[in-house]
């Protein structure tokens, strides 16, 4: 799921990756947005109160919302980065490294969200913004672009795509190949609205703490990824 890259992926690892981390992302999309009142896992929105803001003579409010697509872009940025200068070291561990900080950032808003919330909404939206961002480059490189996990806008236009070139691809390979991406497709949209669903009513519960559920989904992926990593190394040796 995090260590397969390249042509070594199959479809079954962006399954896999895609259920993780769109849950994750549909999770803090609700806890985010009854928590700040802010979208926290895209920028188009954000951007289009930007310049809404800008025409109505509110410099404070439009650097606000700047601020949120800035966070976004450095959290891909940095997420990147990472990436690139851990794969030199250790390509198994490129992508579960990222994925770690992640998680860490969910925790640490889990934990102490409710002391930033009443004077620092806007703190609380650019670090989850931050995270987002980070998360829709760790997985947009591990899977070729071929996943995206942090927004349904894209999603729903390929997957309208999809559907309509079921009526014209007849030859076997071709629908098969169809098949697979339209099943990839309603995969991250069905777990990103789980995650809201789980979301939801978790926030009506546990308020801002709910971002601990999405932290610990991270953690028990990257767990479950390690001890894969672990067989595989060990049947290697015993292969020699």
């Amino acid at each position: 799921m995090f260590i397969r890259q390249g042509k070594q992926r199959t479809a079954r690892h962006n399954l896999q990756i895609a259920s993780l981390l769109s849950f994750v992302a549909g999770l803090v999309s609700v806890t985010g947005f009854l928590a700040v009142a802010q979208l926290t896992t895209n920028v188009t929105g954000h951007f289009a109160f930007m310049v809404d803001e800008v025409y109505s003579l509110n410099p404070w409010h439009s650097l606000v919302y700047f601020l949120y697509i800035l966070f976004f872009l450095a959290g891909s940025f940095v997420s990147n980065f990472a990436i690139e200068k851990i794969s030199r070291r250790d390509s198994d561990y490129v992508y579960i490294i990222p994925t770690f900080v992640e998680s860490l950032i969910l925790l640490f808003l889990g934990i102490f969200g409710k002391y930033l919330l009443p004077g620092n909404p806007d703190l609380i939206a650019c670090i989850l913004l931050f995270a987002m961002g980070a998360q829709n480059a760790l997985v947009t490189r591990i899977s070729n672009a071929v996943v995206r996990t942090t927004h349904l806008t894209g999603l729903f236009t390929d997957l309208g795509i999809e559907l309509s070139q079921l009526f014209f691809y007849t030859d076997k390979d071709s629908r098969e190949e169809l098949t697979k991406i339209i099943k990839l497709r309603l995969t991250i949209i069905s777990f990103f609205f789980i995650g809201g669903i789980i979301g939801g009513f978790a926030y009506t519960k546990m308020g801002i703490y709910t971002l601990i559920i999405g932290s610990v989904t991270l953690i028990l992926g990257i767990i479950y990824e390690n001890i894969k990593l672990k067989l595989r190394l060990l049947q290697k040796k015993i292969r020699q």
